[in-house]
């Protein structure tokens, strides 16, 4: 039997939608309570409860007087959340450049255990949809940090495709990946992990290093709505990049 989807569930999703797409940008107001209940044909008492559980996930912020706007969370004040590699290496005076290794679409068929882990992925649903195989699941780039002509990290990163559609068409030797994500669509949390790693063939090969030399690897997946938007998982050389923060 298939689930009937409660109406402000599914107001919720077209809300989403929007935002996700980009028709509703950070910043903007999106549709009035009465507009809402008109296009869904159910009463303002059930888009009130979307519009409040939005605005309790952060997706949404209720200006009184004013309506509902789209909030673009920042995130925490650490070192790891808000700064880049990019604006720490030029904050630092040092010649910064990226060089995109690859770029491409990962479909159902190319998704690996971890990365359906990740995205919350359902592996039988992917399978049954076989209309759909060829159709982009998530977009992975995979990018050269450098300063002053010496790779600093190797960027691994992938992206929700439909709820990013334009990530991969961006040049992201000039972009920088978190600063698009951060501009394109609201991102209410993240968490992360830093480990030391011995570096793999492929890791060592864009750090220039020798396989298997130290590294250490943030990996860190974003949120938005309750639902990864992005997983990354960032290598850097050990004995050329640390971690600091302030308690």
């Amino acid at each position: 039997m298939t689930k009937t989807i409660p109406a402000y569930q599914r107001i919720k999703n077209a809300i989403l939608d929007n935002i996700h797409s980009g028709k509703w940008q950070a910043g903007s107001a999106i549709s009035t309570e009465m507009a809402l209940a008109t296009e869904f044909g159910v009463s303002r008492m059930t888009v009130n409860r979307a519009l409040k559980e939005l605005s309790e996930e952060r997706v949404l912020e209720r200006r009184q007087g004013s309506g509902t706007f789209v909030a673009q969370q920042q995130f925490n004040h650490t070192f790891v959340e808000v700064r880049n590699i990019a604006e720490d290496l030029k904050s630092a005076n040092r010649d910064y450049e990226a060089k995109v290794v690859s770029k491409r679409a990962v479909t159902a068929a190319m998704l690996d255990d971890e990365l359906r882990r990740k995205f919350g992925i359902d592996e039988m649903a992917t399978v049954t949809h076989t209309d759909a195989s060829d159709a982009p699941i998530l977009y992975e780039v995979k990018i050269i940090h450098v300063a002053d002509g010496q790779p600093i990290q190797f960027e691994e990163r992938w992206v929700d495709a439909k709820k990013v559609p334009h990530f991969i068409d961006q040049d992201f030797t000039v972009v920088n990946t978190s600063d698009y994500l951060v501009a394109k669509i609201p991102l209410e949390s993240g968490s992360y992990t830093i480990r030391a790693l011995a570096a793999p063939n492929e890791v060592a090969d864009a750090l220039q290093i020798a396989p298997q030399s130290p590294t250490l690897v943030l990996r860190r997946q974003t949120y938005s709505a309750g639902q990864v938007v992005t997983f990354v998982k960032m290598w850097h050389a050990g004995d050329r990049y640390q971690f600091s923060g302030e308690l």
